[in-house]
Parts: structure tokens; C-alpha cells; sequence
């Protein structure tokens, strides 16, 4: 079934205050005001350098017949639908990570250019896949892979609850829908992982770094089954009960590894 968001003044405004949505506090005005940003008002928030601003979605926009990924591409424009959630956290996205958006964007295109714009590769599933639900994850601990390979959620998020805590297991999301879907607080959130070794200290910029590197070069990002399903819902802090061990051995959201199900492993340090 498809989700819709609950209307703006609708939804309740301590989801806010929890995790994903309190790690985009900078846009508090954007999303907590009682009226809907402009298409102004996000435009003026874009950083110096950026080509692509944000541009209203009409009919007339629309009949020009174009691909929205080609219409970013060849003319900076990404149609937004104003008053609409969904497209206000693509907003949001953009103006955190515009070079996250503008690598998809490129191999977006590159498959467009063999594919065709009405026919999708897996590639384009997967980019799809990740801009949508994308959790862009830095692992300190290698053991903690193991786990996550065998689908051991109460391992991974109650025996090592502590590696969420102390930086072995960072993440940075990426995904607008999981931040849509944030704006109901019973959504039991799972994300679609990219999973790379950590280089030191933990560092969110240096790991969105390498992830658009690795894009653009086309070393990620060729299949939806590279995504590791993440129940976020598990991490300390994403949802009230989760501090319960109950939590962990029997929430929906924590899915069985398919038979044959397979991983690939985390993306190495640069050498």
C-alpha cells in the first residue's frame, strides 16, 4: 500500500524531536513552520556552487516531455511539487548533499543515454532504491558485518548495542522517504545500506566523500541487491521501546536473511 504523509498540520510535532528527523534540525523552520516553504525560500538555502535550483512542477513544466533526471542534467532544474512532504525532503537532501544527488544524477544519465527514457536497468532500480531509502553507513567493527550478513538482529542490536553508541557503527541517512515516513511515529523504518570500512575516526563528510566517488566511478550502485536492508527502528534512540530486549526478538520490521541471500562486503578503506 502505498504511504501517504499525514497533512503538515496534522502531524505531530514530536516526531521532530526523534531520530531522523532531529538530525535535520537546521531546516527546523522548513519543516516545523505552519506554512509550506517556497520554492523562493529553498532556492535561497542552496550553497554557492551549486548549479540546480528548485523549480515549481507544473503541467506546462511537465509537457516538455523530459525525464525528471534529464531535466536536471541539461537544464538545473528539479521540479518540486510545493505543499507536498515528499518533495520538500528531496529539498532538504539536496541542500545537504548536493554532491550525493548530482553523482546519482550522472549515472542516471549514463543509463539513460543505453537504456532509453522509458525503459530502467537495475542499475537505475538501485539508484532509485538508494535515493529514496539510502543509509549511508561507516564501520568500525568488522564483526558487526557477520551479524548483519545473518540477519542476527538481536545481536547486531541488543548484544552489541553499545557499538551504536560509541562510533563502531555510524550512519548518515540519505533516503527522503524514510524521512517521510519518519512523520508518522508507529513507522517502523528500514533503510537500504551502503556499508563502508572506516578510515579512522568516524567522519560523516569523509564517508559521503568516498560514497560519491564510488558512484560516479561506477563501483557502486549496479544492482538493488548491493542494498543491505537496515531496520533503523533498532538503532538506540529511533524508537521508545526498542531499550526493551523484547524489542529485539520480536519487531516486524526485523525480516529472516532470504535463502541464498547474499551481501557484498564492505566497501574497502582507500588504498
Amino acid at each position: 500500500m502505498r504511504y501517504h504523509a499525514p497533512p503538515r498540520d496534522a502531524v505531530d510535532p514530536a516526531v521532530f524531536g526523534r531520530l531522523p528527523l532531529a538530525a535535520w534540525h537546521e531546516y527546523a523552520a522548513l519543516l516545523e513552520g505552519a506554512e509550506w516553504p517556497s520554492i523562493e525560500a529553498l532556492n535561497r538555502l542552496i550553497s554557492d556552487g551549486v548549479a540546480q535550483r528548485f523549480v515549481k512542477q507544473t503541467p506546462d513544466l511537465l509537457a516538455d516531455g523530459l525525464h525528471y533526471e534529464q531535466r536536471i542534467a541539461e537544464r538545473g532544474e528539479i521540479a518540486t511539487r510545493e505543499g507536498n512532504w515528499h518533495d520538500l525532503l528531496n529539498a532538504l537532501v539536496w541542500l545537504r548533499h548536493p554532491a550525493l544527488k548530482q553523482a546519482l544524477n550522472l549515472r542516471q544519465m549514463a543509463e539513460i543515454a543505453t537504456m532509453g527514457p522509458k525503459q530502467r536497468s537495475r542499475a537505475q532500480y538501485a539508484m532509485t532504491h538508494f535515493d529514496e531509502g539510502g543509509v549511508i553507513v561507516e564501520l568500525r567493527d568488522p564483526a558487526l558485518l557477520a551479524l548483519w550478513d545473518a540477519h542476527d538482529w538481536h545481536g547486531l542490536f541488543w548484544r552489541h548495542r553499545q557499538a551504536w553508541l560509541d562510533g563502531s557503527i555510524r550512519l548518515e541517512l540519505f533516503g527522503h522517504a524514510l524521512l517521510e515516513h519518519a512523520l508518522s511515529p508507529d513507522k517502523l523504518l528500514v533503510g537500504k545500506a551502503l556499508v563502508f570500512e572506516s578510515v579512522g575516526d568516524v567522519d560523516a563528510d569523509r564517508v559521503c566523500a568516498r560514497c560519491v566517488e564510488a558512484i560516479v566511478s561506477g563501483q557502486l550502485l549496479h544492482d538493488p541487491l548491493e542494498l543491505r536492508p537496515l531496520p533503523l527502528s533498532g538503532i538506540p534512540g529511533w524508537h521508545p521501546d526498542n531499550a526493551d530486549e523484547a524489542f529485539h526478538r520480536s519487531t516486524v520490521c526485523y525480516q529472516p536473511r532470504r535463502a541464498g541471500r547474499e551481501y557484498p562486503p564492505a566497501f574497502p578503506q582507500p588504498g
